[in-house]
């Protein structure tokens, strides 16, 4: 068996970015940049007032309080075409361009109107005070967002904002899933004595989903090799095969077989992981083939683990890796063996705000409740001693879906 490390470098190691293709601003949400994203505009495109209030030259706030002369208005979307003089102002909104000869303005709470045309200032503004100078967010050819970032509402609104209408972003890879197994039905048909519903192929879908992929559904393969041949030549185009059960040692564990008839060169087919010992991986033909364990929760974390990065490589997204982060634990928990651990926990923090993970006391991979309660996975290396309670350890948290800001 090889490591979890060691599988996930060769899993990685053949995968390149995928072409690139132009799609409209409104369709790039959850998309990949392939070329960065440069302003076509300079924002503000000249010197703005921040607040509502009056334009004024700082040198006649110096010393308050002052009466000052409006001579005019600066809307937003409009502007005073004069320059200020001596001893004058301009009533200023926000937005509105600072005319010539302004160089600070004066918040309209601190001002009183004295008559129509006369107001008096009670408070000094410094030069600058309340002006957004030109390209005070960013000037034009500036790179806005790098190619290998994932577009959410932040990039789209800053895209929009530098007016740009087009993207140039990652073709979505498409990812074949086949399940397999004469004991699994689909939600909602009907189910003999022996069998059970199958979550695999759902579950993984909406993960491919979410990490920015296109899942292609192949169906239910049944146990035997021209049922599974037949199943995987609708995996043609598709950037990568992925298997769910039938890659054991067991005498209907087929998997192998049929697509070694099929071309498949076969990188590895065993890790030291738990849930996940059965992972398969190797190449056939253009198509990266990943064959994952029956067991739904084995499926899903080999997923996190596996998929989803695999997945981020296609589309050029850095790092490709989940991220991982470190906690305390919130129960003890007794020496590893020799296969790297991924233990369904819960998330919470103390009083002090430090992050607690508990591992659930049960962690059999066939049990998909205690992974829909879980937040993260602790993870336990080869041979780690025992544990106590408060001990650091590391995580991989599942965090929110894409999609927010």
């Amino acid at each position: 068996m090889i490591s979890v490390a060691e599988a996930l470098s060769r899993i990685l190691a053949p995968i390149e970015p995928l072409s690139g293709e132009v799609v409209p601003l409104a369709d790039a949400f959850g998309r990949a940049l392939a070329e960065d994203v440069a302003a076509r505009v300079t924002q503000p495109p000249k010197a703005v007032s921040a607040m509502d209030g009056y334009a004024v030259r700082a040198v006649d706030v110096a010393e308050v309080p002052v009466p000052l002369t409006v001579i005019g208005e600066a809307p937003a979307g409009g502007a005073h075409d004069g320059a200020l003089g001596p001893g004058e102002a301009v009533r200023i909104f926000t937005g509105g361009p600072v005319p010539a000869g302004a160089d600070a303005i004066v918040i309209q709470e601190d001002t009183d109107v004295i008559a129509e045309g006369r107001i008096n200032v009670r408070e000094v503004a410094a030069a600058g005070t309340y002006i957004r100078p030109a390209g005070l967010d960013f000037t034009r050819g500036d790179v806005g967002i790098p190619a290998g970032t994932r577009m959410g509402a932040r990039e789209i609104g800053l895209a929009a904002a530098m007016n740009v209408p087009w993207v140039t972003v990652r073709r979505r890879p498409r990812i074949a899933l086949l399940a397999t197994g004469d004991e699994i039905v689909r939600p909602g048909e009907p189910i003999a004595e022996n069998q059970i519903v199958s979550s695999n192929t759902l579950a993984l879908a909406a993960l491919i989903e979410g990490a920015g992929g296109e899942p292609i559904d192949l169906g239910i393969a049944r146990d035997d090799l021209a049922s599974i041949e037949a199943r995987v030549a609708g995996a043609s185009g598709a950037d990568v095969l992925v298997t769910l059960g039938g890659a054991s040692v067991g005498d209907h564990d087929l998997v192998r077989d049929a697509l070694a008839r099929r071309g498949l060169e076969l990188d590895f087919w065993r890790i030291a992981m738990r849930p996940g010992k059965p992972l398969m991986f190797g190449q056939l033909g253009q198509t990266v083939m990943l064959g994952l364990p029956g067991n739904p929760v084995s499926s899903l974390v080999c997923g996190t683990i596996f998929l989803r990065p695999a997945i981020r490589a296609l589309l050029g997204l850095h790092p490709a890796t989940e991220p991982r982060a470190r906690a305390r634990l919130g129960r003890d928990l007794s020496q590893n063996d020799q296969r790297e651990d991924y233990l369904r926990a819960e998330l919470h923090r103390d009083g002090d705000g430090t992050l607690i993970a508990t591992p659930f006391g049960k962690q059999d991979s066939s049990m998909m409740s205690l992974l829909a309660r879980a937040h993260a996975l602790v993870v336990r290396a080869p041979h780690a001693a025992a544990a106590k309670r408060g001990d650091e350890v590391e995580i991989v948290p599942f965090g929110a879906e894409f999609g927010g800001i």
